[in-house]
């Protein structure tokens, strides 16, 4: 199977965020990236399961008492 890498431009459609942010979260290391010629690349399938692992963080810190946050 193929994975599919994306580009700066098609990440920030796929997530609905500017392309900036994109830049931004890649500089940081926030968001899983690699650089292909100077160029920021991304693939899909990392993409996917790096909302996936923040979606569920976030449900476990919003589900914390108030006080007990992070």
């Amino acid at each position: 199977m193929i994975e599919e890498i994306l580009t700066v431009r098609e990440v920030a459609k796929f997530l609905k965020v500017t392309e900036r942010t994109i830049y931004r979260l890649a500089t940081e290391g926030q968001i899983p990236s690699f650089k292909v010629g100077g160029s920021w690349r991304f693939q899909r399938s990392d993409l996917i399961q790096w909302m996936n692992d923040h979606a569920k963080g976030q449900i476990v810190r919003d589900s914390q008492p108030d006080g007990e946050k992070d």
